[in-house]
């Protein structure tokens, strides 16, 4: 089985998908429990016109469609290059994942050690395993370089 920091490259690699698309560069990737890709996504909330549309949310959907069921199977792992905001952590606990491993810390929307923390909150039926920080710095700079980029467009 592949480690962290291997699976988050792949997570990157759909970011960069969602980059090359104009959208921000949030990518996500679910393994099961031997450690296969059953599900990817990244965010596509301009292209497909629909503010639900973050990464995290993409990969569930994919997911349970592929198992054909809303709730995924107990052992299944999330990676995601940006911390997950509030709706995503809602999506995460409805979908009964077993752990979370994201990327990068989002300090404005961050919902998991940032922000409401929503998994140390009453309202959390489920709680994932959560590992955050893989490949920090990786997740974070594909951000702010697409940030830059849409800065210096502006002026």
């Amino acid at each position: 089985m592949r480690t962290d920091e291997e699976y988050m490259a792949i997570a990157l690699k759909q970011a960069a998908e969602a980059q090359s698309l104009g959208e921000v560069p949030v990518g996500a990737i679910i393994i099961d429990e031997s450690g296969n890709i059953i599900a990817t996504g990244h965010n596509m909330p301009i292209s497909g016109q629909d503010p639900t549309s973050h990464a995290e949310i993409n990969a569930i959907r994919a997911a349970a469609q592929k198992l054909a069921n809303y709730r995924l199977a107990p052992k299944l792992t999330l990676y995601v290059t940006l911390e997950p905001c509030t709706m995503c952590a809602g999506a995460i606990a409805n979908a009964r994942l077993a752990r979370v491993v994201y990327g990068a810390i989002d300090d404005k929307n961050g919902a998991i050690e940032s922000g409401i923390e929503f998994f140390k909150t009453r309202s959390a039926h489920h709680k994932p395993q959560i590992t955050g920080g893989i490949l920090a710095e990786e997740c974070g700079k594909i951000l702010k370089d697409f940030f830059a980029a849409k800065r210096q467009a502006l002026y």
